[in-house]
């Protein structure tokens, strides 16, 4: 089973405050950026190359599923696992463990929240006596000689948070010839990792936001689509999922645009399509990073907000509440970034661990809002951190008590 997977219902994406084209891309778009959906493809997702049919439909099976583990502790539930066998990977002798771990980078809010959750789980295990972090820095290349660095540092075991998915996978096979290696967000295009860990996953976090429009917004209504980037492939699982969706509905997806998650680009984004469109009926974004922007954009036109989709970060919650929109937020939870660190240690004890540990994705919707929206958090706070017992927290995450 190839771990070439959705990883969010993003993360993150997402997932995040931005995926710069420059750190995330390492394929084309399929078609032209803006171009109508209904020019490939009719409800099958097919436009992008990433599309798998048996695992969209797994997606939205798991999403049904009820998660086994402690109540209130998602990071370490799973969905339907099947167990691996780690009893090769069990550390001899009595030292302290050194664990490493390759980022891909922490170039948005979405990942430097991840990371601290990861760094604050590592504080909580004494056996841990080192834990080595290197940034990819958003660059394939980088990534590819961090992992090499790593495999050689003495690392019990590697954690690896992929850059871009098909480019980082013969850097990751060849480390799993060394020692065990926990892949985790994005996936790659080999099985050999240990455990792959992520959420439900990008067609999962995909069609929530689009099945919201679907119900939220007349049919004939005209649908903007706002993306960051193409090559990802929890991003492109995500838009394919919600293509799937717009082309079985009475909505018209007028435009499909990248925007690279800056604020600027996306309300010019917005305002052009204002312009040329007379009118935006409902917005659906695969990464809620700048989705303020986009409701400043209709703002700053004089027009009401239509129904939109963002993501758990507080400045949209923030939004959403104050101003009363229609939205709702699926997530690409940071909680996982807790959970790679949790699977390294099983591993190195000899447990079993899930081969692919799928974790809950839960969505924010009108009704747990205030559940979400955490008073004295910074605006680009992602809500489903699960480090609210964490040390440090909440100073450390930029908070106030």
């Amino acid at each position: 089973m190839s771990r070439h997977r959705p990883l969010l219902p993003g993360a993150a994406v997402l997932l995040a405050a931005a995926l710069l084209t420059s750190c995330t891309s390492d394929a084309p778009p399929d078609g032209p950026a803006g171009a109508s959906p209904s020019a490939s493809g009719a409800g099958d997702g097919k436009q992008s190359k990433f599309f798998q049919q048996a695992e969209y439909e797994r997606q939205l099976e798991l999403a049904k599923a009820t998660p086994q583990g402690p109540d209130g502790k998602p990071w370490e539930q799973m969905i339907e696992p099947k167990m691996a066998d780690t009893a090769a990977y069990k550390k001899k002798g009595s030292g302290g463990i050194h664990l490493c771990f390759s980022n891909a980078g922490v170039f948005n809010p979405w990942r430097q929240v991840g990371l601290k959750n990861m760094k604050a789980e590592v504080k909580l295990h004494d056996e841990i006596e080192e834990f080595t972090v290197l940034d990819a820095q958003g660059k394939d290349d980088k990534q590819i000689s961090d992992i090499q660095e790593l495999t050689g540092r003495g690392c019990d075991a590697l954690i690896v948070s992929p850059n871009t998915t098909a480019t980082l996978t013969p850097a990751v096979k060849e480390a799993c010839g060394k020692l065990p290696v926990i892949v985790f967000d994005r996936g790659v295009e080999t099985d050999c990792a240990v455990t792959f860990i992520n959420p439900i996953g990008g067609y999962g976090y995909g069609a929530v936001a689009a099945d919201f429009l679907v119900d939220k917004v007349e049919p004939k209504g005209k649908i903007l689509a706002l993306r960051i980037s193409p090559g990802v492939d929890v991003l492109e699982n995500r838009w394919s999922a919600a293509k799937v969706a717009f082309d079985k509905s009475e909505l018209d997806v007028v435009d499909v645009k990248f925007t690279e998650g800056d604020t600027a680009k996306t309300k010019s984004v917005v305002a052009d399509a204002l312009s040329r469109h007379g009118s935006i009926d409902g917005v659906w974004m695969d990464s809620g990073a700048t989705a303020v922007a986009a409701v400043e954009a209709f703002e700053d036109a004089g027009v009401d907000v239509p129904p939109i989709t963002g993501e758990d970060q507080q400045d949209f919650l923030q939004a959403w509440k104050d101003k009363k929109l229609t939205a709702v937020a699926p997530t690409y939870p940071t909680f996982q970034w807790r959970t790679p660190v949790i699977a390294a240690l099983r591993v190195l004890a000899g447990k079993q661990v899930p081969e692919e540990w799928k974790l809950p994705q839960p969505t924010v919707t009108q009704d747990n809002l205030d559940d979400y929206l955490k008073d004295g958090m910074p605006p680009l706070h992602y809500a489903m951190c699960g480090c609210e017992k964490l040390p440090g927290f909440p100073k450390d995450w930029g908070g106030r008590k």
